[in-house]
């Protein structure tokens, strides 16, 4: 499975899903039945694209929390199930309706996600920031606000490093 010890996998693609804690955060996802859900409600096309074209069944992300007083990265989640369309779009009770969606066609899409371990201490963004191997890393470029986003290899392999380690350097 996807322990903090496995290094990064030449046919396996990883992520980043980005989730203010009080919506939906990372002990939501660990609590739900069998730790999996659906990560719905995506409305940006580029992220849609993601989800739908190349999220793929045993790719691996990392759960970020984007609000609080300092963000970070504390969990890591196996993608079960490969992009579908996501039907929070059709429901018009649900805060994910999109009234362009009729007649039960949708252009907005979905995949399943398991909760797979917490890292042994969360990953902060200020952290990250200090870190010149996560520089390229589209988190941490100015204006990217994607809730999907993708993590290369190498910097996936980093963060997984400076989890194990203790303290965040000062």
């Amino acid at each position: 499975m996807a322990k903090v010890t496995q290094s990064a996998q030449k046919d396996r693609q990883y992520w980043l899903l980005k989730s203010d804690p009080e919506t939906f955060g990372f002990d939501d996802l660990w609590n739900a039945p069998n730790r999996t859900t659906h990560w719905d409600g995506v409305r940006n096309f580029q992220a849609r694209n993601y989800l739908r074209d190349e999220m793929k069944k045993g790719d691996l992300a990392f759960f970020y929390h984007s609000g609080g007083e300092d963000p970070a990265i504390l969990g890591i989640a196996e993608i079960v199930r490969d992009g579908y369309p996501d039907a929070t779009a059709l429901d018009p009770k649900d805060q994910h309706f999109d009234p362009r969606s009729k007649g039960g066609e949708t252009p907005w899409s979905m995949v399943d996600i398991r909760a797979v371990e917490r890292l042994p201490r969360p990953v902060t963004l200020s952290e990250m920031r200090t870190r010149p191997e996560l520089a390229s890393m589209p988190l941490l470029q100015k204006g990217q606000r994607l809730s999907v986003q993708k993590v290369g290899a190498a910097e996936w392999n980093a963060i997984l490093a400076l989890a194990k380690r203790g303290e965040p350097d000062s």
